[in-house]
């Protein structure tokens, strides 16, 4: 990999280094899934530009504020640009405007919190 793409970002694909605590939302049948098992315990949805410099970083910062707490969380991981509609759906279904990147918390199939940007921490979910 290349000076460049470490910093900016490069043409392969995220998801082939993407972390083992991440359950993808490709459908809206995996949209469903997440939001039933909201029932049973707090998820959070990070939606996801791969394309944004902004977006890559601060999902990196959250996935390492994830590998280093002892909390165990519950998170999905939507592509925007890969699965726009979803990304639309969740907007519309909860009322809350499309930001990228965003973290929104849901429980109870209730969203409870969101951020953007900066303001996306682990915080929000424990």
């Amino acid at each position: 990999m290349s000076f460049f793409e470490k910093i900016f970002g490069g043409n392969n694909s995220e998801t082939s280094d993407q972390k083992s605590f991440w359950q993808n939302i490709k459908s809206e049948e995996d949209l469903e899934k997440a939001i039933e098992s909201s029932y049973q315990h707090k998820i959070a949805i990070f939606k996801h530009s791969t394309s944004c410099f902004i977006s890559k970083t601060v999902l990196r910062n959250f996935e390492k504020e994830i590998e280093n707490s002892d909390q165990k969380v519950n998170v999905y991981f939507l592509d925007l640009l890969a699965h726009r509609p979803i990304s639309n759906k969740i907007a519309e279904d909860f009322g809350i405007r499309h930001e990228s990147p965003q973290l929104i918390v849901i429980e109870n199939g209730k969203p409870v919190n969101s951020a953007s940007h900066q303001d996306i921490s682990l915080s929000q979910i424990v």
